[in-house]
Formats: structure tokens, sequence, C-alpha cells
């Protein structure tokens, strides 16, 4: 869950220095439910996958071992290096690298991107940078997997909250919106934050 940082976010770099990723509010060691039913529901069991904001790395390496040819990138340098030492330590292949969506230099295409943390720390004058950056890296019907905090989550602070009717005019000039879900962000909070997963397909 990790990307530039903004005003009211921290130095990732700093937080992933200082903290046990497991610690992390985040953190969840599976496969996050909401991945698994969507690409159960759009067929998805092989291909090449990017983790955006991969984190601790968990759901990398999670769909490494389903047979994905899994990236998992991060703008923290440790962060990549505990998530590359995890998946040496669960014995799957997974390409971590230290990347930032909005200046990346990542290069080829994915069948589908990840991003379980990233976009809804992004400022709002970035997120069609986001926008185009994420578009660029998806083959033609490529699939956005992509959850947020929800404008049901109680609050303004921590990540920003997000509709579906406001993830649809977003990313309206290069994705279709094809559901967006209510539902809840694993991880070590309690009560779960409330969240949204949206598929979104690239134009």
């Amino acid at each position: 869950m990790t990307t530039p940082q903004t005003e009211r976010f921290p130095d990732w770099e700093t937080l992933y220095r200082q903290q046990p990723g497991e610690t992390l509010p985040w953190y969840y060691a599976d496969l996050d439910p909401d991945l698994a039913t969507a690409l159960r529901d759009h067929g998805l069991a092989r291909g090449r996958l990017l983790d955006l904001g991969t984190g601790p790395g968990t759901q990398a390496i999670a769909l490494a071992a389903r047979g994905f040819e899994a990236t998992g990138s991060d703008l923290s340098a440790t962060a990549v290096a505990k998530a590359t030492a995890l998946a040496q330590a669960h014995g799957v292949p997974v390409t971590f690298v230290q990347d930032d969506v909005l200046a990346s230099r990542l290069t080829g295409s994915f069948d589908a991107v990840f991003d379980r943390g990233c976009f809804h720390v992004i400022a709002p004058a970035r997120r069609d940078t986001y926008v185009d950056a994420v578009a660029r890296r998806l083959a033609a019907g490529g699939l956005l997997l992509l959850k947020t905090f929800s404008k049901l989550q109680p609050g303004d602070s921590g990540p920003h909250r997000f509709s579906p009717d406001e993830i649809r005019t977003i990313f309206a000039s290069r994705f279709e919106l094809l559901s967006a879900t209510e539902t809840v962000y694993q991880g070590t909070l309690d009560p779960l934050p409330k969240a949204l997963f949206s598929v979104l397909r690239r134009r």
C-alpha cells in the first residue's frame, strides 16, 4: 500500500524501515478474498499480473503460488527488499522492483494489475497521471482490480474514500467499470475498514 508521499500520508520508506510488515494495518498474509473472487469470475488463472504498491509482498507471493507470472512494485526500497526475502522463504518466483507508479520505469504489458491500496493514497491532482500510467501497463482489454476505501467508511483520516460513480468518472477516459462491490479491507485493524472493490477493463 505504498505510493508517492502526499501531505496526509507518511514517508513510506521510513515506515517500512521502522515497522515490521506484519504489524501494518493493511498486512494480510493470504490472497485477498475479493481478488480471488475476481480472478475466478473473469477466468484469470494464468498470465502476467502486476501487484501495484506491493508493500509486504504477500499478494504477489500468493499470486505466484497460484501460477501467475507475478511482479510486485513499490516506492519503498525497504519494502521491496523485505518482500523479496519473503518470496525466497516461500520458494516462489516473484519479481519485485522499486518503482513510482506516477513516473514508472516498468516496461512490457500485463494481463491484469492489482492495486490494494496505492490509488486511494494518491493526491487528487495526480489521479489522471495514475490512470494513464496503469493503462499503459495493461494489454488491450486487460483488467485493473482496484481496492480502495469506500465512502461508507466513517471519518476522513487516512486514505481517500470513493463511491462507484466516482471510480467510473475518474477512470472513464481509459477504462470501463465492470463492477464495484462494497466489501471490507482485510488487515490488522479492528473493525476492518469498509472498502470498495472495483473491476475495470482497459479500453
